[in-house]
């Protein structure tokens, strides 16, 4: 009865998103004056079959020479479970592109306590896993991402290329492996969410080895903001996650 939660915040903190095609981390566009997307605070739900068990933030904030600092976290009780996880990714935003630099990962609560730390070498074509003081080599860098900064190229993606339907993404893990993601547009949706009555669309990833669809709802009025979650694993519902509040933070 405990697994449950864990899944839903795991997917939650992993949740892989999509990258443009065209985005290449060696060749960046110029940056704009303003930032395509401003710095902003996300709040959700997270529910199980319909009750409410946690809650999740999403932040976004700005700081010099391109930086940004992308944040995201759960915390979760159930029954007698808890789950508390945090990630965060300092990355260059450049225009309708991110360039992650470094990543942190922390879980705590019931079970075993997790932490990962890597930061990144692109230039070298390394990443480095400062808890282990373990450097790998990169055979992928244009377009790579951290666990969380795909979150954020997916948004830009989408706000520059609005009619794309299938989107693959390269992702470096917690462990310095690197595996692709793969999501389909799978039509609109109008959903009544904690958040209000919102347009989106819906896009679809299925996993056939592990018998798990994962579906991802996106408003375009707010700027392809992630409004909800679902998923399915071997026909069984695991949980939900929807919009209860934004702020933008200009």
């Amino acid at each position: 009865m405990l697994a449950l939660p864990a899944r839903l915040s795991a997917f939650l903190l992993c949740f892989p998103l999509s990258l443009s095609a065209q985005a290449s981390t060696s060749e960046p566009s110029k940056q704009s004056t303003s930032p395509v997307i401003p710095a902003f605070t996300a709040n959700y739900t997270l529910l199980h079959k319909g009750d409410p068990v946690g809650n999740a933030v999403r932040e976004l904030k700005y700081q010099e020479n391109n930086k940004a600092s992308y944040h995201y976290h759960t915390d979760i009780k159930w029954l007698i479970f808890s789950d508390r996880r945090s990630e965060t990714s300092e990355l260059i935003v450049n225009n309708y592109l991110v360039t992650p630099l470094h990543y942190r990962y922390d879980r705590e609560g019931t079970g075993r306590d997790k932490s990962y730390e890597w930061r990144y070498d692109f230039a070298n074509k390394t990443a480095n896993n400062l808890k282990k003081d373990k450097q790998v080599s990169l055979d992928i860098v244009d377009g790579l991402q951290d666990k969380l900064s795909y979150h954020l190229q997916h948004r830009l993606t989408l706000i520059n290329n609005p009619e794309q339907k299938r989107f693959s993404y390269p992702v470096i893990s917690t462990s310095g492996s690197i595996k692709d993601y793969v999501y389909q547009y799978d039509g609109e949706e109008e959903l009544m969410l904690p958040y209000g009555l919102v347009k989106t669309i819906r896009l679809k990833r299925e996993v056939t080895e592990k018998k798990r669809v994962t579906y991802a709802w996106f408003a375009p009025k707010l700027n392809y903001l992630l409004v909800k979650l679902y998923q399915v694993k071997a026909g069984a519902e695991q949980f939900e996650a929807q919009l209860a509040s934004v702020e933008s933070k200009n």
